[in-house]
């Protein structure tokens, strides 16, 4: 065959040709969503592609992101902006969706086509495959997570590591152990939040650097000895090592008079060798003691009587010894604990009702404002024998531990101003509570061991310096978020203050954990654990403004007169409800007798035969009070709780701040605190600009730009008054968005879980069910 000649093209374009090289546009980086990671934290499990619940009645809000599970903290990364987040509180160890492990109360993970849940525990199975996660933390918070899109298998492996590591089986498990070893002995010297691990922990650094003593050693006992006037004692070093009680630290303050081999003798009588300890002196001379019962019911009379001679020849005026016995007088910690529970149940877990009658009913029904009434109310009359009386006070609890830190703290806050200001106040809970040996393991049941040893007594205390600092609030340097956040660090397991029982375990886990990973201690005893105190580890100096009061009244201030600066003492006249024409407080109650009409009423006289009724004689304590009250209150002296019922409020921003129903818009103490701030500031911009006019020096204590860093709100200008910001609400600084997802009607599958209902339906099918 011939070959077909190729025909030629006779189409002609009219068209430029096509370019060879096309520039392609940049495609957008896909930024990997890890978590960040502090020294000694390890990624234990993840899974991608999941959702967290904003909201319960629509899943419209919700994040999509990564959900991750490190030795450490539970952690959401998201690329998602929250939405309807106007402000957020930031802490340097958590991220914004971050828990911590030990803040994790229980797991429940749920199937929605099975219909099942389950509470999760550790080392146990889980025999379906989770569509939906729920967090119930210690702090009240609810965080709910969805498996929609997310591998079965990797949901449940996930959930499983929760669990798992949210209940370590021993202390040294806990994070805050392999945190210490790789921040403080870490020879890369790696930083951490930006500081440089090289200055050691366990520091005392407080806010602007105030160091807070940390009763670890002899000379902080002796400073406190000399600032209360206590020549009649002195620091005893007996129990160096722990040699004489595991529960004491290794140096206390005891009487003059009592020799040391006196004490090792007595000692072996006292529960847990706790011998009797000094807490703080009165200028009057009067002493408040703690200390544990006498088991020996032979020799308790003859001890009883050496201590309380001892204790009276310490006494200037050799005044009589009163003692008190704590087991007798207040509710026991199980009550305290089932008190709780109670209220978180209606904080949190139940909605609110159609009816505030009911729910303040059901509040009340808690007993938990009754407990804080009662402390309150005993370490009022305990204030009365030592200001009142002038006699030396014995606080007496069987082992010294639990009632006692609660009672020697708030008497100590009613008394000393010094234990109202920032750094007194830490040195208080250093001295009465962690190194007294409270239980803050066990309490706070870190090691979820055992519901029967958890009470929260140390949130009963900053709830009953909370009332304080409510009905005084010109009486403290620092403010209701500074407590709040206190409470909040309970949960954080880096710092040593919440972590232990005791100083001694705290040792001997420390040497344990270092011989384990091969860290050489040197001179030092114990691993150095960062403090509580050192608050520049969680936030940053413009975020610890929000703990300065500004309506504080301090031991001096500068003033400009003349010419010159001179310090002035600045008061704040309060004066009681009694000199208003209110009823007048006899225990936190009415007397029978505001109860008769007095002369020229409109109301009719009482009968004869009852009006002849003999009234209840008033108490010595009961007249010290009403006197006190009687007086303008000087808040730079002593303080006392009023105790009717409508003076005991629900502390809301700890235990409602979570609730959006209970969240006020441009609402609540914030809004008040906010224009003080600012005139505070406007005030102190007025004394730096006369300072400069008159060419005098700042004040001492730091520059005047320093001065004006103490608070949180600033005035631009002294023309302009800065409006309020759109983001404050009553929950400031905190926000419930995303942290309390639960259904806001009855009869949610929630509480009818918690109820005992045996079927159980998430709350994601109920939403989606048509009624």
């Amino acid at each position: 065959m011939f070959p077909v000649k190729p025909l030629k093209p006779t189409f002609k374009s009219y068209l430029p040709p096509l370019q060879t090289e096309v520039k392609k546009s940049p495609q957008p980086t896909v930024r990997k969503l890890e978590a960040k990671l502090l020294p000694g934290e390890i990624v234990v499990n993840e899974v991608n592609f999941v959702r967290k619940c904003i909201a319960t009645d629509t899943s419209k809000q919700d994040l999509w992101g990564k959900l991750v599970c490190t030795n450490f903290k539970i952690s959401f990364i998201t690329d998602d902006a929250v939405p309807l987040l106007k402000f957020q509180y930031r802490n340097k160890f958590l991220g914004e969706h971050d828990i911590p492990l030990t803040c994790i109360e229980q797991v429940v993970t749920v199937n929605d086509a099975k219909r099942k849940q389950k509470v999760l525990g550790s080392n146990q199975k889980l025999k379906f495959n989770p569509t939906e996660l729920i967090i119930y933390c210690k702090d009240f918070r609810i965080v709910r997570f969805r498996f929609d899109e997310a591998g079965p298998e990797s949901a449940k492996k996930v959930c499983l590591a929760i669990a798992h590591y949210s209940q370590p089986a021993d202390p040294q498990l806990l994070f805050g152990f392999e945190y210490v070893g790789k921040r403080y002995y870490n020879p890369a010297g790696d930083k951490v939040n930006g500081v440089d691990p090289g200055g050691g922990g366990d520091g005392g650094g407080g806010v602007e650097g105030v160091q807070t003593p940390l009763f670890d050693r002899s000379s902080d006992w002796d400073r406190e000895i000399k600032r209360t006037g206590g020549s009649e004692w002195r620091v005893c070093s007996i129990n160096e090592s722990y040699v004489i009680s595991l529960s004491l630290p290794e140096y206390c303050v005891v009487p003059v008079s009592l020799a040391d081999q006196d004490l090792k003798q007595f000692s072996i009588f006292f529960t847990g060798q706790r011998i009797p300890l000094w807490c703080w002196n009165h200028p009057n001379g009067s002493a408040l003691v703690r200390m544990s019962t006498i088991k020996d019911m032979v020799q308790q009379r003859k001890l009883d009587q050496r201590i309380c001679n001892a204790i009276t020849r310490s006494h200037p005026q050799r005044s009589d010894v009163y003692k008190s016995d704590l087991d007798k007088s207040l509710p026991t910690i199980q009550d305290v604990q089932a008190a709780f529970v109670r209220l978180k149940h209606i904080c949190v877990i139940d909605p609110f009702e159609e009816s505030d009658e009911k729910w303040l009913s059901s509040m009340e029904s808690t007993h938990w404002l009754e407990y804080v009434r009662s402390f309150l109310k005993h370490s009022a009359e305990l204030v009365y024998m030592l200001d009142g009386k002038h006699v030396s006070v014995i606080l007496q609890e069987e082992e010294d531990r639990d009632l006692n830190c609660v009672i020697s703290s708030l008497v100590q806050v009613m008394l000393d101003p010094h234990f109202r200001s920032i750094a007194g106040f830490q040195s208080l809970v250093q001295k009465e509570w962690v190194m007294a040996g409270y239980r803050f393991l066990d309490r706070c049941n870190h090691l979820k061991k055992s519901d029967k040893v958890e009470s929260p007594l140390f949130l009963l205390f900053l709830d009953c310096v909370w009332q304080l600092l409510d009905q005084y609030p010109a009486a403290f340097e620092f403010t209701e978020t500074y407590l709040t956040v206190l409470s909040d660090s309970l949960w954080i397991p880096v710092f040593s203050t919440f972590l232990f029982n005791c100083p001694q375990q705290r040792a001997e886990h420390s040497r344990e954990f270092a011989r384990s990973k091969n860290i050489h201690l040197g001179d030092e005893k114990v691993l150095q654990f960062p403090s509580v105190w050192d608050w520049s580890q969680q936030f940053t100096a413009k975020d610890q403004a929000l703990f300065n009061n500004p309506l504080y009244v301090g031991k001096s201030a500068t003033c400009v007169q003349n010419g010159a600066v001179k310090t002035f003492k600045r008061t704040k006249k309060n004066y009681s409800s009694t000199l208003r024409g209110m009823p007048s407080l006899r225990n936190g109650l009415l007397s029978e007798q505001e109860l008769i009409p007095r002369r020229n009423s409109l109301v009719l006289r009482l009968k004869p035969e009852f009006s002849l009724l003999k009234e209840p004689q008033e108490s010595p304590s009961d007249q010290y009070i009403r006197e006190w009250f009687s007086k303008p209150a000087d808040l730079q002296g002593l303080i006392l709780p009023q105790l009717l019922s409508s003076h005991i409020k629900l502390w809301k921003l700890c235990f409602l701040r979570w609730i959006p129903e209970a969240q006020i818009n441009n609402g609540g103490y914030i809004t008040a605190f906010h224009k003080v701030s600012v005139l505070a500031d406007e005030i102190e911009m007025l004394q730096n600009r006369l300072r400069q006019y008159k060419g005098t020096p700042s004040t001492p204590g730091g520059s005047p730009e320093t001065e004006r860093c103490k608070m949180y709100f600033r005035a631009s200008n002294l023309s302009d008054t800065p409006p309020t910001p759109e983001y404050l609400t009553s929950s400031f600084p905190f926000s419930p968005v995303g942290n309390l997802c639960r259904r806001s009607i009855l009869g949610t599958p929630l509480s009818k879980f918690l109820s005992g209902a045996k079927i159980w339906i998430s709350t994601e099918t109920l939403a989606n069910e048509t009624l």
